[in-house]
């Protein structure tokens, strides 16, 4: 039997072991940056299977199994572990326990995936020569990002990777079905916070008031044509406001407007340009119309660059797991990823497993309270990134 059939049987043989953590995951999700009995359960599943695990940014963990010669060079793989605030609304038998909080992004999948890599390449490695470097991380889901907690932490230091590989579900595409895309593929994400300040009073007398809720109005339409009249239309780019407070009433003009939004980008420069622009048109706005603004940007992940070469050979070793026809190309996305901080650091390649079912009514997008997946995806995702972590460690 070739090691390409060994992977896919020991996937399929683990397969059940995998669905079963990653029920448990997502029956007891838990925030960014809170993620300590993830990083518990985690933990205990890796010295099941004979991998000494160790703790790195405070709710992470870092692994590496070493098969022949393992100085040879390492390669990475990455897994995030957080959820999000969002009630579930699945009648599953693995539903969130904790209310209010969800495995919406997948989370589950990725780490409960990655441990079953953990477990293939454990039982093969003196098949491969060099070491494979796992990483569960905290705070996807939370600027600034628990990629650059690990980073800092010295999770691609001693020795550096010669790269790194991340998968993320895709209810976009049928399980058994896997995406890649070279190049740029995911935006920078910034989240911009303004409030603008009035003058409260009675709905009745607005000339006796600043009023707030107006200066908001116009700030929200008027930072629009920032994309509309100076954003390169070939460069995919948006600024969306999605929170607006203003506890007024009826007839009652509150003293402030709070408002909370994002701003996306796939080229640095007019990232940069573009900030400057929301700071200066919301705050000259609001003195302009008789108030003020206050504007907080708290800066997020940057773009994912997938690295050509990198990308290129693992769509092939997908080609050889699951057949060519199994293999799609995949469109850029104003999604943002905070694995875009590895690939900031080494050549890095984040792809897309199939986890849709329509037959079986899984069909929900990513962040919504009806987020599922087809888990017979959990029986292709850790075996073909064990194939892909070994084809990469056998290259000169």
């Amino acid at each position: 039997m070739s090691l390409l059939q060994q992977i896919q049987t020991l996937s399929q043989n683990y397969s059940e072991s995998v669905i079963a953590y990653r029920r448990h995951l997502h029956a007891h999700p838990e925030l960014s940056y809170q993620e300590f009995n993830t990083a518990k359960y985690v933990a205990e599943q890796l010295r099941l299977a004979g991998i000494e695990p160790q703790t790195i940014a405070t709710t992470g963990v870092l692994a590496e199994i070493k098969g022949r010669n393992p100085e040879r060079k390492t390669i990475a793989l990455r897994a995030d572990m957080d959820a999000l605030p969002i009630e579930e609304a699945n009648q599953v038998p693995y539903k969130s326990t904790n209310p209010g909080v969800m495995h919406a992004c997948g989370h589950d999948v990725h780490t409960s995936s990655l441990l079953g890599t953990a477990k293939i390449l454990q039982q093969v490695k003196d098949q491969f020569e060099g070491t494979v470097r796992l990483l569960f991380q905290p705070g996807e889901e939370k600027n600034p990002g628990g990629a650059s907690y690990m980073i800092r932490d010295g999770a691609l230091k001693n020795p550096q990777p010669i790269s790194i590989l991340g998968q993320h579900v895709f209810p976009l595409l049928p399980a058994g079905k896997i995406g890649f895309r070279e190049g740029m593929y995911m935006a920078s994400a910034d989240e911009i916070y303004l409030k603008v300040i009035g003058k409260g009073g009675h709905g009745a007398a607005p000339d006796l008031a600043i009023d707030p809720i107006v200066i908001a109005s116009h700030i929200i339409i008027a930072l629009q044509q920032i994309i509309s009249r100076n954003a390169n239309p070939r460069q995919p780019t948006v600024l969306t406001f999605g929170n607006i407070i203003g506890h007024g009433a009826t007839n009652i003009i509150p003293n402030e407007v709070n408002i909370a939004g994002t701003f996306r980008a796939m080229n640095e420069e007019w990232r940069e340009s573009a900030l400057v622009k929301i700071k200066k048109m919301a705050e000259s706005i609001a003195e302009g119309m008789g108030g003020r603004c206050e504007v907080d940007i708290s800066r997020g992940y940057p773009y994912l660059e997938n690295n050509p070469e990198l990308t290129r050979r693992i769509r092939a070793a997908a080609e050889e797991y699951v057949g060519k026809e199994n293999v799609f190309n995949i469109d850029i996305t104003l999604g943002a990823e905070d694995f875009a901080y590895y690939s900031q650091v080494i050549p890095a390649a984040f792809y897309r497993l199939g986890t849709r079912n329509d037959a079986k009514g899984i069909s929900s997008y990513v962040h919504t309270p009806t987020f599922d997946i087809d888990e017979d995806a959990l029986k292709i995702g850790p075996g073909l990134m064990a194939w892909m972590a070994v084809k990469e460690l056998e290259l000169p």
